[in-house]
């Protein structure tokens, strides 16, 4: 009697094996060993499918193959036929990973991401005929078929739903780079719904489905502190003192950049001191001493002005209110007698808060 059995890999990694002998005889025994289904093909069309368990094959298991092959020549005459073992048990180690990175732009700081994630699956053949209509025909007619190749079929179709329900997620839900950890187990969740039901098209069951990293460069986590570091700086001086304080950051940065040139730093120390103890006469456009009444250079007379700090508008001397915003424009003192700014925050001369 002939025996038609397969008793798998040491390491269980196999989908599909075909029995390498087509010839089979009525009255062969067929096992099939826990965790594995056998079916019958013959002309590339599926007659019979077997679970685990001892068969004797005869007319009584083959009902609809026998009526095909019409044995009326009797039990023992070798019939062409291909049996396949297909494997049932649940492959929990393959991983998956983006070749390339998933490129947007992050919802709070508006800075281009450019994002990498990798994790793992657990798959279970759960109808093995659609999986064999759907993929057998698809692949080449190995005698073994490795779950590597079913890996490499879907490779395609599960990187894609991962890179786009990825990124549809953090764009609709605002979720930042720097908040991407704490959102992975719900983003877990909505790929586990998407790609379960893309493999059950072709017959699997997803069992599990991790997300083991969310991650993107380090030099697009440095610009995030960067602007974090501005942002706290800021918030420290107020916006006026901030903004006084990159200007001079940028002439300071030009300024090393050229280190060598009399010119530009000449330049420089013109504008510093323009800004710190001069003023422009109105009539001749010249730098003049900050406390002048009167232009050295034409005569004419300075009137002082009160720069409302809010809007910009040129108030009287003897303005309290400004008479474009109404903003109130007396001196402000701190205890420690230091004056202040009206946009500070805190005094910068003993750190009170205003």
């Amino acid at each position: 009697m002939d025996r038609v059995k397969f008793d798998g890999l040491k390491s269980r990694d196999w989908l599909v094996y075909k029995y390498p002998n087509d010839k089979i005889v009525m009255g062969s025994q067929l096992i099939v060993n826990e965790g594995q289904v056998a079916v019958f093909v013959k002309g590339g069309q599926i007659y019979d499918l077997f679970y685990p368990g001892t068969y004797r094959l005869s007319t009584d298991n083959l009902p609809i193959l026998s009526n095909v092959l019409n044995l009326f020549y009797g039990n023992k005459t070798p019939f062409s036929s291909e049996i396949y073992f297909i494997n049932l048990a649940t492959k929990l180690d393959m991983y998956w990973g983006t070749p390339d990175p998933i490129q947007i732009i992050d919802p709070k700081y508006f800075v281009k991401l450019r994002i990498r994630s990798y994790g793992q699956l657990a798959l279970r053949l759960e109808d093995p005929l659609l999986f064999f209509k759907e993929i057998i025909v698809s692949l080449h007619k190995d005698d073994l078929v490795v779950y590597d190749k079913v890996q490499d079929y879907f490779k395609g179709m599960l990187i894609t739903n991962i890179k786009t329900t990825l990124a549809n997620k953090i764009i609709k839900e605002k979720i930042s780079a720097l908040d991407i950890t704490a959102e992975i187990p719900s983003i877990t969740d909505d790929l586990k719904v998407r790609i379960a039901e893309e493999f059950e098209l072709y017959g699997f069951q997803l069992i599990n489905f991790h997300i083991q990293s969310i991650n993107f460069p380090d030099e697009d986590f440095d610009q995030i502190n960067a602007l974090l570091k501005d942002i706290a700086q800021m918030e420290m001086l107020g916006e006026h003192r901030y903004e006084k304080k990159r200007s001079l950051d940028i002439y300071e940065k030009a300024a090393s950049n050229r280190e060598g040139t009399d010119t530009f730093k000449t330049h420089l120390n013109k504008s510093l001191l323009n800004h710190s103890h001069t003023k422009q006469c109105p009539s001749c456009n010249e730098s003049i001493p900050s406390t002048s009444k009167f232009c050295n250079l034409c005569g004419a007379k300075i009137e002082a002005k009160i720069i409302c700090p809010t809007c910009n508008y040129e108030n009287e001397e003897d303005s309290k209110f400004c008479s474009s915003c109404g903003t109130h424009l007396a001196k402000q003192v701190c205890e420690c007698g230091n004056e202040l700014h009206p946009v500070d925050r805190f005094c910068n001369n003993c750190g009170k808060e205003v």
